[in-house]
């Protein structure tokens, strides 16, 4: 880079910030000077901030958006007043869920930022264990999307049909399996910058100590981010690859690209965001980022790798099936808790009413179902069929319910009952039979097999009460397990 060309980047860069600052409040520039303190003092001083890399996720949601903001502007602040400031690493996880609208308001975000042709911002993305450049106009792999089907079905299975719904403890796996490898990828990391909340580090660390004690992993997730990468070293990077093995999945590529283990920290900066629970900073995403607010992505209060209208397609799927109740009663109960627990904490009211819209009133429940299950087949290529199959978790602990499973949802399939004992343990049966197992189940023989050897732990108390302060008021949910569905929902 010639030095003229270098001085008029400078003066762009400049200009980025001070338009970007145009949009701060007083207390959010206060904000900044303080996390520019926290990030220097971090790296051990400003002469040592040139070597110092932070890493921070970009998904999509309304707080990524606002924190890669700050550290934008924190590293441009930086690079005003010294001779050279720190790089800044940005990572998006490739999900079924992540919408083209919101790669889209990803893309509209780093363009106004400016950070596409910055030397100091790495800007990545990860599709079925695949680290890449970001590209907003890249869709999903075929195999990244059927990894995540697959990861959803065999972790929802891995659960008793009369244990509390949890659904979505794939995505715990998911991201601290990116965590790891985001921060170990070439140089590395130094630090991973957040904005969670104490308590949104805790339901993550829970989930995640859910998720792999359902995989046969033994971990104390009962910190913070502060022990996160501590805890993932201790697991091990692979944790899918532990549990599917080799043969099955492959390793994160490209190989020979990650540092076999980097010490990094956590820089928490929860209590630098200014107005988290107010609405003053939109224009600061219209205008300026030019993000679509409406297209932010939304998750369910109580697990944010959920849709919140999948999480109440399920828990109606769930009271329909398994309860002996309707599928309005199990949505509309869902629903209620989940506005509670939204407004409980204190979530800002633009997102409390776009929740309430895109659940909908009661009168317009069955049209919600269709919606619902246009969405699962589409982010997730899973029928209902599939998804009351993983409700019922018929095949775990030697197919304990699998006889319940029939009677309730397919009867016709009773005489079949030993054919599909013999197949999970490994025997040649029908392949009528074969294929029936892997249409209803939407899984193949050996991951069925593989659930069929599979012991589920006893929940433990404060995992089960963990992912939410007020998550004990969906304990109702798992209760009545033994009714039977009802005949206008069967298939």
């Amino acid at each position: 880079m010639s030095a003229i060309h270098e001085q008029a980047m400078t003066h762009v860069y400049q200009q980025i910030l001070q338009r970007l600052l145009g949009f701060y409040s007083r207390a959010e520039r206060t904000a900044l000077q303080l996390l520019i303190q926290r990030l220097i003092v971090a790296a051990g001083g400003i002469e040592r901030i040139g070597d110092y890399r932070v890493l921070t996720v970009q998904n999509g949601s309304r707080d990524s958006f606002y924190v890669l903001t700050a550290l934008r502007a924190a590293q441009l602040s930086i690079a005003g007043r010294h001779p050279v400031t720190f790089d800044l690493r940005v990572a998006t996880p490739r999900l079924s869920e992540t919408s083209q609208s919101t790669l889209e308001n990803i893309h509209r975000c780093y363009s106004a930022l400016f950070v596409y042709d910055d030397p100091r911002v790495e800007l990545l993305m990860a599709d079925n264990r695949e680290v890449m450049p970001f590209k907003h106009n890249q869709p999903l792999s075929t195999a990244g999307h059927e990894a995540s089907r697959t990861d959803m079905l065999m972790l929802g299975h891995l659960r008793s049909a009369d244990s509390p719904l949890e659904v979505g403890d794939d995505g715990y796996l998911t991201m601290a399996e990116f965590y790891q490898h985001m921060a170990r990828w070439e140089s590395g990391v130094d630090s991973l910058v957040s904005s969670d909340t104490p308590r949104q580090q805790k339901q993550f660390m829970s989930g995640l100590r859910r998720a792999t004690r359902k995989i046969g992993l033994a971990t104390d997730n009962s910190g913070g981010f502060d022990s996160l990468f501590a805890q993932l070293d201790t697991l091990g990077g692979d944790l899918y690859q532990q549990f599917y093995g080799q043969d099955r999945l492959d390793a994160w590529k490209p190989e020979g690209h990650f540092e076999a283990c980097r010490r990094v920290g956590h820089i928490g900066i929860d209590d630098l965001i200014v107005a988290r629970s107010e609405e003053t900073n939109w224009p600061l995403f219209n205008e300026f980022l030019r993000v679509q607010t409406d297209s932010l992505v939304t998750s369910a209060p109580e697990n944010e790798y959920v849709s919140p209208l999948l999480s109440a397609h399920l828990h109606g799927l769930q009271a329909c099936y398994l309860q002996g109740r309707s599928y309005e009663t199990g949505y509309g109960d869902y629903v209620q808790r989940a506005i509670m627990i939204m407004h409980r904490k204190q979530l800002p009211e633009h997102a409390c009413l776009h929740t309430r819209e895109l659940f909908g009133t009661p009168s317009s429940i069955p049209e919600r179902r269709a919606r619902a299950a246009i969405e699962a087949q589409k982010n997730l290529g899973l029928n209902e069929t599939q998804l009351v199959c993983m409700l019922f978790a018929p095949f775990v602990e030697q197919g304990a319910g699998l006889e319940h499973f029939l009677r309730c949802c397919h009867p016709g399939m009773l005489v079949a009952l030993p054919d599909l004992h013999k197949a999970m343990q490994g025997a040649t049966i029908a392949d009528q039979v074969t294929q029936w197992m892997i249409d209803v189940s939407g899984l193949p023989i050996d991951l069925l097999g593989k659930l069929y050897r599979a012991r589920i732990a006893p929940p433990e108390q404060d995992v089960a009460s963990a992912t939410d302060s007020q998550a004990v008021d969906t304990a109702e949910v798992g209760q009545g397990t033994d009714g039977l569905c009802e005949r206008s929902a069967r298939h």
